[in-house]
């Protein structure tokens, strides 16, 4: 067994709802025990997992190496930290009962009313917009022009045409269809905004055929500020709240409960937001103070200050003499920077850049390089200094101030709390690991089905001259 250290902060590491999708795109399926990279408690983690994020889609903060490649590995390690950390996440939020919490429970409860009314409303349309043959034929008689011969393609194009038309008068009467025979009430007076500082979340606001939807229910979904204030708006958003949950309790009577396409979608939320629900519910307890915040920044001010940078030019030479002598030419304007670097430099590639190397962080070169370079202004020129490399003439081009250098800047408060977040985050999932719930690597799993994928790789190569995108396809079917 490896124990694989922390190499990111864990806010950054959480995975996004698109990795998390991939992450548990296989909950429910029985993993195959050679499959079977980590376990984290009674969460398992496969190869095909990784692989199906790392092939299907780039992952936020990370570059996928090709197929075949050392690099690819020390991706997929990146990768397995991050679930590995996700899981402990959502192992703690069972023990501590989150997935209890009110919030996360009516989060779940919009998300399966949302995927049920969708999936009601698909079936729905899927009968509605049919087409028959003698609509088609009507239509090509009363309004193709006379004469057009009756292809395959004019059919479909006919058919596409009178599935558009339906679907324009379905969505103008669909209100009117659903709310058929069922009793809604809104009360405009309990949405009123001056009164959301006092109104409890208990308070029914609207209801349908005997159903009340409290205030607590509608809050959530009224987004920014400017629109929860607007009444106009909060009526759509409750006109769309009663529609979506007549709209779900339908599909429930008509059992899309049991469809396999909503278990696998409500499966896959549940896990995933209840990890986000207990992150944030961490992070808010482990909120610094502002006195906090200053002695952290003040300790760690290096790591926090985004330092000044200068884009810079440079000419190599051999020796002072040789370095002084093009300086003068440069000074005199007898020749370019840009000149000196491609007829003088011996940087290998110097005709090429003109002697610009971009931007360069204070205090990433070497001492006496730096120090010149961080004294010149824009446009002014520097040298000869000597480093490791030889003899440089140093021009700058422009320049950057440094970013949060001071706790007053409202960035750097920011970045320090966002800091602090992360290394507190950081040190309580470790403890969860070291502590709480036992973590598992299969190291020869893991290196076992790595070397797979390079094997098949190579023989894929040197037998087949086939798109990259087959390749990939191809991978994952093998992987999975």
């Amino acid at each position: 067994m490896m124990w694989y250290p922390f190499k990111a902060s864990l806010v950054k590491l959480i995975l996004a709802s698109l990795l998390m999708t991939h992450l548990l795109a296989h909950a429910g399926q029985p993993a195959q025990p050679s499959d079977v990279v980590a376990t984290v408690g009674d969460q398992v983690i496969t190869f095909g997992e990784i692989n199906t994020m790392m092939n299907s889609s780039a992952i936020v903060g990370l570059s996928m190496p090709a197929l075949g490649t050392p690099e690819r590995d020390k991706v997929r390690i990146t990768l397995l930290d991050k679930m590995i950390s996700a899981n402990l996440i959502y192992l703690d939020a069972l023990k501590q009962g989150s997935d209890r919490d009110p919030g996360y429970q009516q989060g779940l409860q919009n998300f399966s009313n949302g995927i049920t009314a969708s999936l009601y409303r698909k079936k729905q349309r899927a009968v509605e917009l049919e087409v028959s043959e003698d609509e088609i034929q009507a239509f090509y008689k009363d309004s193709i022009a006379p004469g057009t011969e009756f292809t395959e393609e004019v059919r479909m194009s006919i058919e596409a045409t009178l599935r558009k038309q339906k679907l324009k008068e379905s969505n103008a009467t669909l209100r009117g269809r659903l709310r058929d025979g069922i009793e809604v009430s809104i009360n405009e007076e309990e949405l009123n905004p001056d009164d959301d500082e006092v109104r409890d979340d208990g308070e029914v606001v609207a209801g349908y055929g005997g159903t009340g939807i409290t205030w607590g229910e509608v809050k959530g979904a009224l987004g920014t500020p400017r629109n929860a204030g607007s009444m106009e708006n909060r009526l759509d958003t409750m006109n769309s709240i009663i529609d979506s949950e007549i709209l779900s309790r339908q599909s429930r009577e008509s059992g899309l409960e049991k469809d396999p396409v909503y278990q696998a979608r409500m499966k896959e939320y549940r896990k995933t937001s209840l990890i986000n629900h207990h992150r944030h519910k961490l992070i808010a307890e482990m909120d610094p103070t502002e006195g906090e915040i200053r002695d952290f920044f003040e300790k760690n001010r290096d790591r926090i200050t985004e330092k000044e940078v200068r884009k810079v030019q440079m000419v190599v030479l051999k020796s002072r003499e040789e370095a002084e002598a093009v300086k003068k030419k440069i000074d005199s304007g007898e020749i370019t920077m840009y000149q000196a670097a491609a007829e003088y430099s011996t940087v290998p590639d110097a005709k090429k850049t003109l002697g610009e190397i971009g931007w360069v962080k204070q205090g990433s070169g070497f001492p006496d390089l730096d120090a010149v370079t961080f004294s010149l202004g824009p446009d002014e020129t520097g040298g000869p200094v000597e480093s490791p490399a030889g003899w440089h003439i140093v021009r700058v081009l422009d320049m950057r101030d440094a970013e949060m250098a001071d706790i007053e800047d409202e960035q750097a408060v920011k970045a320090t709390r966002r800091l602090m977040l992360d290394e507190r985050l950081d040190a309580y999932v470790i403890g969860l690991r070291q502590n709480e719930f036992p973590v598992e690597i299969h190291e020869d799993t893991l290196a076992r089905l790595s070397q797979q994928e390079v094997d098949w790789y190579a023989e894929k190569a040197r037998t087949d001259t086939v798109p990259p995108e087959k390749v990939e396809e191809d991978i994952r079917r093998l992987m999975k």
